[in-house]
């Protein structure tokens, strides 16, 4: 709408926009902990872009992809909005030094987590991903978010529904807190996201706390960190053009659901009112796709058809992960990104970055 038609109306608590005399959106004052991150960038943006006052906590710690907003967020700069304030600190020491400060919600992000290699060659890092978990429910006990949006992973998730000799999309129920057999998760990453969500439950059953959790799979997007392979992957396929061969990590034939990250925040934003009891929404397309075929749409989007092989002797993980997306669905959200339109806008950019041409900044 044209700022004329805007107006807004303060109620017992936050503030309300009203444009033609409807409500659109209840102006909250959010905290993102680990907003510096990939997830946490664009998250951001979508929430001071309609109208929120955001807090983002973030030590920028190494191998998490965090970027501190004066170092330059590559696709927009949070700071030109009054609404954002940034705090370079680890989140616990935040929690100790701010025990009773009021969020209408706080969106959970801040962990110790990288590509494959990282969840592989480095576990006993990622495990201290309990401790921010811990210290933060400690905090939300005292301080009362109104909405702790939690950040799981698709991780969490039983190895032996994703092995090559018998797969299927994921549902949420396949992760149960009732006694049944929860399987083995992925690594230790997967273990540390399997507890958040228990302690969601926990939080929400003996505290009254109000939470959801997101499963999300693989998000992709342009300004991911290069530890990620779909960087990696559009990258390689941009500096081998023309190439009569192309090499993916592993045998290739490993599987994922992409789901672009502007997706992602859509469907949080879409369904993180849904559920106060610690449930959990996947982030998710339904649409598996092996790095093979996806270097090859990216080598297609750049102009060439090279041979696609696996290198064999690098982490691929689980065979197949893809999530089921009937849930979601059924509470309003579809992912609207197609795999090829995602990876096309990415090669584009990485392409303009290359070249040196005008700053590489793109619309979502």
């Amino acid at each position: 709408p044209h700022p004329a038609q805007t107006c807004q109306v303060r109620g017992p608590d936050r503030l309300t926009a009203v444009v033609c005399g409807f409500p659109t959106h209840v102006l909250a004052r959010v905290l993102i902990t680990g907003g510096a991150g990939f997830v946490g960038r664009h998250l951001t943006r979508r929430l001071l872009e309609r109208g929120d006052t955001v807090v983002v906590v973030d030590p920028i710690a190494p191998l998490t992809g965090g970027i501190a907003p004066a170092d330059g967020w590559p696709l927009f700069d949070p700071r030109d909005f009054d609404a954002f304030s940034f705090v370079e600190d680890d989140c616990r020491a935040y929690f100790r030094a701010h025990p009773h400060e009021r969020f209408d919600a706080a969106f959970h992000l801040a962990a110790i987590v990288g590509g494959r290699l990282v969840i592989e060659q480095n576990p006993l890092a990622v495990a201290d991903d309990l401790s921010i978990d811990a210290h933060y429910w400690e905090w939300a006990k005292t301080a009362q978010p109104g909405k702790s949006v939690i950040f799981s992973s698709s991780a969490a998730y039983p190895v032996s529904l994703q092995r090559a000799d018998g797969y299927r999309l994921l549902t949420e129920d396949d992760i149960r807190f009732d006694g049944s057999d929860l399987g083995m998760p992925d690594l230790s990453y997967g273990w540390s996201k399997l507890t958040v969500e228990f302690l969601s439950r926990l939080a929400y059953e003996r505290h009254g706390l109000p939470s959801v959790c997101y499963r999300p799979f693989s998000g992709y997007g342009e300004d991911q960190d290069d530890t990620y392979p779909f960087p990696s992957i559009c990258k390689r396929a941009l500096a081998s053009r023309g190439a009569d061969a192309l090499t993916v990590w592993g045998s290739g034939r490993q599987m994922r659901d992409f789901i672009h990250i502007e997706d992602c925040v859509s469907g949080i934003l879409a369904t993180m009112d849904a559920v106060d009891d610690g449930s959990a929404f996947n982030l998710s397309t339904g649409r598996l796709t092996s790095f093979i075929e996806f270097a090859g749409i990216a080598a297609r989007a750049v102009g060439y058809a090279p041979a696609i092989t696996g290198t064999s002797d690098t982490p691929e993980g689980v065979f197949a992960r893809g999530g089921d997306t009937a849930r979601q669905a059924a509470h309003g959200f579809v992912a609207g990104t197609t795999f090829e339109d995602g990876v096309a806008r990415a090669v584009a950019y990485f392409e303009a970055q290359a070249s040196g041409g005008a700053q590489a900044r793109t619309s979502r």
